[in-house]
C-alpha cells in the first residue's frame, strides 16, 4: 500500500516536527499498488474504512482507497518511496511518498489547502523549495498540462529557499 495523500508526511517526520497545517487532514490516501484495471481494491477500502464508517467513528480518521494514477508522480518517485512499520510489527510495511515528491504531487493539484501544506512545509524547512521545483518538472504525466506545470513552478518560486 502507498500512503499518497498529505498524510504520507508522517512517513518521514513524526506529527511533533510538523507545523500544524501538515496535519490538519483527517483523511489518509492509500493506493494498493496490485489493483486491478477497476480499482476493487480501493473500493473496498474506502466501503470498510472511509468516511463516515465504522472506523472513522471509532478512530477519528478515516481511510480513502485512491489509485496511484490519481496523483501526479515525478519521474523516479518509486525509488524514494519511505518505508514504514507499525512499531513492533516490521512484517507490516507501508510506503509514503518522500517529502519532496509529495510536495511537487500536491502543488500539481493546485488546490489552495495543498499550496497551504508545502508552503508550510517550505517554511519549517522540511522540505527545499528549490528540490521541489526540481519534482515539479520531473512530472511527465500527460493529464498535467503545460500551463499547469507553469502555475506549480511559479507557485514554489514565489516561496523562494
Amino acid at each position: 500500500m502507498l500512503v499518497i495523500g498529505s498524510q504520507s508526511i508522517l512517513g518521514s517526520y513524526s506529527e511533533t516536527q510538523l507545523p500544524v497545517r501538515a496535519t490538519m487532514s483527517q483523511e489518509v490516501d492509500i493506493a494498493p499498488l496490485a489493483d486491478d484495471e477497476m480499482e476493487t481494491l480501493a473500493t473496498r477500502i474506502d466501503v470498510l474504512a472511509g468516511e463516515w464508517s465504522d472506523f472513522d467513528y471509532t478512530h477519528g480518521f478515516y481511510i480513502q482507497g485512491v489509485s496511484v494514477k490519481t496523483a501526479y508522480l515525478p519521474r523516479g518517485w518509486e525509488m524514494r518511496v519511505i518505508t514504514v512499520s507499525p512499531p513492533g510489527h516490521s512484517e507490516i510495511k507501508g510506503l509514503c511518498l518522500e517529502p519532496h515528491d509529495l510536495s511537487a504531487a500536491k502543488l500539481a493539484r493546485n488546490d489552495q489547502k495543498d499550496r497551504e501544506f508545502v508552503s508550510a512545509l517550505v517554511r519549517a524547512g522540511l522540505v527545499s523549495a528549490v528540490l521541489v521545483g526540481e519534482r515539479i518538472s520531473a512530472i511527465s504525466d500527460q493529464r498535467f498540462l503545460p500551463v499547469q506545470k507553469e502555475a506549480a513552478l511559479s507557485f514554489i518560486r514565489s516561496l523562494g529557499n
